[in-house]
């Protein structure tokens, strides 16, 4: 049997590119006002900024496969998830490669938020 962390990194991550790819406006839900994201080298803070830097992307849709999720037991109950795995933009004939850092802290019985995320597309 998979350990708890595993399922809920796994969870999580079905969850955050469900609302991604459909409902990208409720993601702020999953972030607080000291929740980072590092997209592409920019630095984020807050659950704000950072709905409304996805909420600003050049593309309404999209659609995400993912092919792996690494999740590891981190301090004080928190889970650190990676994920790999690739996105289909409507004006891009090839799929994106990409990789994404999560770090889940827990919030109330068996709920996290994102502390800190890291996004990266693989161009090559």
């Amino acid at each position: 049997m998979a350990e708890e962390f595993e399922v809920v990194g796994r969870k999580f991550v079905d969850y955050y590119y469900h609302l991604f790819d459909n409902d990208r406006a409720k993601l702020s839900s999953l972030y607080q006002p000291n929740s980072m994201l590092t997209f592409e080298g920019e630095k984020i803070l807050g659950d704000i900024n950072i709905s409304c830097k996805l909420n600003q992307l050049p593309f309404d849709q999209c659609k995400h496969v993912i092919s792996t999720v690494d999740s590891q037991p981190s301090s004080t109950g928190a889970i650190v998830v990676l994920v790999s795995g690739s996105i289909q933009l409507p004006c891009e004939e090839h799929p994106l490669r990409f990789s994404q850092m999560f770090h889940l802290v827990p919030v109330a019985q068996g709920n996290f938020v994102v502390q800190n995320d890291i996004f990266r597309l693989n161009y090559s």
